[in-house]
């Protein structure tokens, strides 16, 4: 049995989705200078935060991030080697297959992904009302 087309939108839900654009590029904005005020590049923030929130038993390892990044695996050892030479992360040997190397979180690391994750926090609060209604307003 085939569906029915999708309705058309609303002139109302593409204000709600160009509201919605709006506010990603706002807060990406708002993320890349926060992260680069404290000194490191943007995609370094977004690394140092997929190591602490990776869920895995172990620390990750280079597919990992490149998952969680969506990036190339090759992309992803040039950050983690940058990060690494910054003292943000360290590599060490999967203790059950060598060839495999965790990428770790160095004490600098942590403390830099802390203070931005307060601010990243914050913000986030700041934008909830807004983001929830724009949702809102693309649910009904």
């Amino acid at each position: 049995m085939a569906s029915s087309p999708p309705a058309p939108l609303t002139d109302r839900e593409y204000v709600a989705l160009a509201r919605f654009r709006q506010s990603l590029r706002v807060f990406q904005a708002f993320s890349e200078g926060a992260a680069r005020r404290v000194g490191v590049a943007p995609a370094q923030h977004q690394l140092l935060l997929a190591i602490r929130g990776h869920q895995g038993a172990d620390a990750p390892v280079v597919g990992d991030l490149a998952e969680a990044l969506q990036l190339r695996h090759h992309s992803t050892v040039e950050l983690v080697d940058r990060a690494t030479t910054a003292g943000l992360v360290e590599r060490h040997a999967d203790p059950t297959d060598h060839r495999r190397q965790r990428v770790v979180l160095t004490d600098a690391g942590r403390r830099v992904l802390e203070d931005l994750s307060i601010e990243h926090r914050a913000e986030l609060r700041r934008f909830r009302s807004g983001l929830t209604e724009i949702l809102e307003e693309l649910a009904e």
